[in-house]
C-alpha cells in the first residue's frame, strides 16, 4: 500500500499478506482476521440503530481493516485548519449522505473514494455496525471492510494531515487494558493514545464497539498475560 500526499514522495509500499486462511481470529504474536470470519459475527450481532431525532444529519463512515495476517486500522488526522469544528482530530474516511446518494452505503463507497482514492471494487463489504451519535448532531452510519491493500491511497492536504495505520493487536491490547483499569463509563469515556496523538469521541466509541464485538471470538494461542504484558511480543 503506498499512501500519497500532496506534494510529497510516496513512502515505501506496506507488503499485505495472502488472504486464503481460516475464518477464526487468533492472537498471539499476531492477530490473523478474515472477510468471513467478520461476516459470520456480523450475521448474528445487534447493532445500535438510527435516532428518532429528525435533527441529526446523516454522515456514513468506513472502518477499513487491510492486511488479514496481521490487520490494520485506516484512519485520518483532520487538517490544522484555524476554525475548522474537527481541526486535527481522529476520524474514520467518510461524509455527509448527499441527496443523490441511493444508499448510506453508497455514501460510504463515494467518500471512501474522495477522500483516500480507494474503489469500491477494492473493499469487500463485510456490513453495517450500526449509527453512533455526534455532540455535533450528527448521525453516522458505520460501515465495515475488508481492503485489498491495492491502493495507492491518496489524500487532499487541505482537508487531511495525514492518514494512520493502525495496528488491530495494538488497539485490543489498549482497550483491554483500559477495561481491566475499570473504565467507570464504557465507550462514552474510553480513549486510545497511538503515537503522538489520541483517539477519543466518537471515533473511539466506534473503535469500542468494534473491538467488544470481535474480542469474544478471539482465540489466544497463548497463556491470557501475554496478551496484556508490555514485555509480551505484543508490544510494540
Amino acid at each position: 500500500m503506498q499512501i500519497v500526499r500532496a506534494n510529497r514522495p510516496a513512502p515505501k509500499p506496506i507488503q499485505t499478506a495472502p488472504q486464503h486462511m481460516s475464518n477464526v481470529i487468533t492472537f498471539n504474536n499476531d492477530i490473523k482476521i478474515t472477510s468471513r470470519c467478520l461476516k459470520d459475527i456480523f450475521s448474528s450481532a445487534t447493532f445500535p440503530g438510527a435516532p428518532d431525532d429528525p435533527e441529526y444529519q446523516p454522515t456514513c463512515v468506513f472502518l477499513l481493516l487491510f492486511d488479514p495476517g496481521r490487520p490494520r486500522i485506516l484512519a485520518i488526522q483532520k487538517s490544522d485548519r484555524y476554525g475548522y469544528p474537527w481541526r486535527n482530530q481522529i476520524a474514520l474516511p467518510g461524509g455527509h449522505r448527499d441527496q443523490d446518494d441511493p444508499s448510506a452505503m453508497d455514501t460510504a463507497f463515494r467518500e471512501l473514494d474522495e477522500e483516500l482514492g480507494i474503489p469500491r471494487n477494492q473493499v469487500d463489504l463485510i456490513g453495517s455496525m450500526g449509527h453512533f451519535q455526534t455532540i455535533h448532531h450528527k448521525d453516522i452510519e458505520v460501515f465495515v471492510g475488508m481492503w485489498d491493500g491495492r491502493g495507492p491511497v491518496r489524500y487532499d492536504a487541505e482537508e487531511i494531515s495525514r492518514v494512520l495505520v493502525i495496528p488491530l493487536k495494538k488497539l485490543i491490547r489498549l482497550h483491554m487494558s483500559s477495561v481491566s483499569s475499570g473504565n467507570p463509563s464504557g465507550s462514552e469515556a474510553i480513549t486510545y493514545p497511538f503515537k503522538d496523538v489520541v483517539i477519543w469521541g466518537v471515533t473511539a466509541k466506534i473503535l469500542y464497539h468494534f473491538i467488544e464485538l470481535i474480542y469474544p471470538k478471539v482465540t489466544s494461542t497463548g497463556p491470557a498475560p501475554d496478551i496484556l504484558s508490555g514485555s509480551s511480543p505484543l508490544a510494540p
